[in-house]
């Protein structure tokens, strides 16, 4: 199936606040795959990395950008989260 791949990564302060964005995200692996693209989660100590794989260029680009906006939206909520407690 995979034809095209694209890994989006992001390294945070700490590997506490990555581990708080991947456990975030894990919930939506699979909610936003379709027949022609999935997606996984990983983490390594405070990098967050999100894997998208597609059979088409045009799924590739829709689901890298759905899964950044979920990382961003990860991001922020966590940075919030930290600033409140």
């Amino acid at each position: 199936m995979t034809a095209h791949t694209a890994t989006l990564s992001i390294s945070f302060d700490s590997p506490d606040r990555a581990r708080r964005v991947a456990e975030s995200l894990t919930p939506e692996v699979g909610g936003v795959d379709d027949d022609r693209a999935t997606a996984g989660v990983t983490r390594d100590g405070d990098t967050v990395s999100v894997t998208v794989e597609a059979t088409d260029l045009t799924a590739l680009r829709a689901g890298t950008t759905s899964w950044s906006r979920l990382l961003t939206v990860a991001e922020a909520v966590t940075e919030a989260g930290a600033q409140r407690f």
